[in-house]
């Protein structure tokens, strides 16, 4: 063999080599610190929103709940109000404030009066009777009412005893109105003979009494939460006044 012979593609085998030992350096030293910098700051920009997007979803499932509860607790007090102003007016004895022909006088319902009877009001008291045996007159534990006082609907449950119908600790009623309102019947066909002329009594004239009660509140963990419920109340004791010429 000549000394110093050169063997064809023997350089391009070196050269290869020199640049496979390179890519192992390479690879071997991993990403630079610039490179980690800023796949750090993409993963915290996904957390960061991913973050938010939570935060908004539990904030509005919390308002979200905070509504129902005070819808909740919106509607049941207006539906026990409701039921318990229907009452208003009963009368054990009702059948004699009824003129029948041979009556020489009509009875007067005793558990008439209902307030307000005029004007809105932000309370209303009415009475009905709860005697097993009529009386014919109001006692202490017949007289009842509702009332918008601190924050919180009241409920009178006999005379001079209030309490609580709603909790200020989840609910501030900021508004309690009761507007009445009354169809005049007359009942002169009713009457065997014509009443005089000017008379303020006859003919007999029956009152259909509505209600229309209306409450507002916001909950107490967040006061931006504010609703309103509405009810209408036809009292089923209608009132009766005056009477035929005898």
């Amino acid at each position: 063999m000549v000394r110093g012979s050169h063997h064809p593609g023997s350089s391009g085998s070196i050269d290869d080599a020199r640049l496979s030992r390179r890519g192992a350096r390479r690879a071997a030293r991993g990403v630079t610190i610039v490179e980690l910098l800023v796949g750090i700051a993409i993963g915290l920009l996904i957390i960061a929103a991913g973050i938010v997007f939570l935060t908004a979803n539990m904030r509005d499932q919390r308002s979200l709940l905070l509504e129902s509860r005070l819808m909740h607790d919106l509607r049941t007090a207006a539906d026990l109000i409701t039921r318990d102003l229907r009452r208003a007016g009963y009368w054990g004895a009702s059948a004699d404030g009824i003129w029948v022909p041979g009556s020489t006088s009509v009875s007067a319902n005793p558990y008439d009066a209902v307030a307000p009877s005029g004007a809105a009001s932000d309370g209303v008291g009415f009475r009905y009777s709860r005697d097993a045996t009529e009386n014919g007159s109001v006692d202490s534990n017949e007289q009842f009412g509702f009332r918008l006082r601190n924050g919180a609907l009241e409920m009178q449950i006999g005379a001079g005893n209030w309490q609580a119908l709603t909790d200020t600790g989840t609910l501030t009623v900021t508004a309690f109105s009761v507007t009445p309102s009354v169809q005049q019947i007359s009942l002169g066909e009713a009457c065997p003979t014509e009443c005089v002329v000017g008379s303020t009594s006859c003919p007999p004239r029956l009152s259909v009494r509505s209600l229309a009660v209306q409450i507002s509140g916001k909950a107490v963990a967040d006061v931006t939460v504010v609703r309103s419920v509405r009810s209408d109340v036809r009292l089923r004791n209608d009132a009766l006044a005056g009477s035929c010429t005898i």
